[in-house]
């Protein structure tokens, strides 16, 4: 029988998958030993590569023009097909954005388990990526499709940036504030939606919400290292770039802030198992206060879905959670 042809009720998307959202990536310390041998490439065009695990690839097509290349897509995070194709589609523009660059073509990328769901909810996935594309300006022209017994949605990104006003990974710099754009918790929330089926609300409205005049923001206030905030969680994220720029960093966990119902839902016991290897990941390289629990660090490793951008700088009208400085590892207080 084929999937248009199915009768009655299809099961939950988030019942389908092992994990979702980001929370699903490989762990972090393991997949940079898969990808360590790549890396290293001899090439002149290439101004950022795998070294240091910077949100997009950048390669210099002209004396003023960089190309951004990213591909992001994963298990299904919520239950409505078109919210699902919402968040996939910020979460991989978001790449572009946090290399601060525009994005100018996306491709889909689907694995579709056709004899168990049927090809209307697929369609109502790929009119979610499409609305936020558009939203964002970008067309989106094809992509590839494999039968997958796993449903998974996402986009390959091509972008281009000014190559002299990159952020990187690598550029953060002692006496510089941090400022995060977007609250996080989206993991707890994504993990009781699986196990409950009670729908965030607030979650679905940060994850859908692009990144673009955070990033437009940021470059305008001469910002010239930063990331986003997605699967590694904030402390996970917040690790690469210090580790990449060999410096420290002091996170002040009172300023960070957190989706509605997120720390509930902490409270509550829907940890999953992403965010916690995004801790034992990094647990060697925070310093944490005597006045910080497991919980708070549980919060700071939480494994987000489309967050924001962890920039070095102030933006205005995003928090100040803390600050680069001399040294190394992350100092929690």
């Amino acid at each position: 029988m084929t999937a248009d042809a199915a009768p009655g009720p299809h099961p939950r998307l988030t019942t389908m998958a092992h994990g979702g959202g980001c929370a699903c990536k490989i762990p972090p310390g393991e997949l940079e030993e898969v990808v360590a041998s790549l890396s290293g490439q001899q090439d002149g065009r290439v101004l950022v590569g795998l070294e240091d695990g910077d949100d997009a690839a950048a390669v210099r097509i002209g004396w003023d023009t960089a190309v951004l290349s990213t591909a992001d897509f994963f298990t299904p995070v919520v239950d409505d097909p078109f919210d699902w194709g919402r968040i996939a589609a910020a979460n991989a523009l978001s790449d572009i954005y946090a290399m601060g660059g525009e994005p100018v073509v996306a491709i889909n990328l689907v694995g579709w388990p056709r004899e168990t769901l049927p090809y209307d909810l697929l369609r109502e996935v790929l009119a979610g990526g499409l609305a936020v594309a558009e939203e964002a300006g970008v067309p989106v022209l094809g992509g590839h499709s494999v039968d997958d017994p796993e449903p998974k949605y996402g986009m390959a990104v091509t972008g281009t940036a000014d190559p002299d006003a990159l952020l990187r990974n690598d550029a953060a710099r002692p006496g510089l504030p941090l400022t995060l754009t977007k609250p996080i918790g989206v993991g707890f929330l994504n993990n009781r939606l699986k196990a409950t089926g009670e729908v965030s609300a607030a979650a679905v409205e940060t994850m859908t919400a692009l990144n673009r005049e955070a990033a437009r923001a940021a470059l305008a206030a001469g910002a010239r290292a930063a990331t986003d905030v997605t699967g590694f969680g904030l402390l996970g994220h917040l690790h690469k770039m210090v580790r990449a720029s060999g410096v420290g960093a002091v996170l002040d966990r009172a300023a960070v802030p957190a989706v509605d119902g997120a720390l509930d839902a902490l409270r509550a016991g829907y940890v999953s198992g992403g965010t916690r290897r995004n801790l034992d990941w990094v647990r060697d390289q925070v310093r944490a206060a005597g006045t910080i629990t497991e919980e708070d660090l549980l919060f700071l490793a939480d494994a987000q879905t489309s967050g924001g951008l962890l920039v070095v700088g102030e933006v205005p009208g995003h928090p100040v959670i803390g600050e680069i400085v001399e040294g190394a590892g992350i100092a929690v207080r």
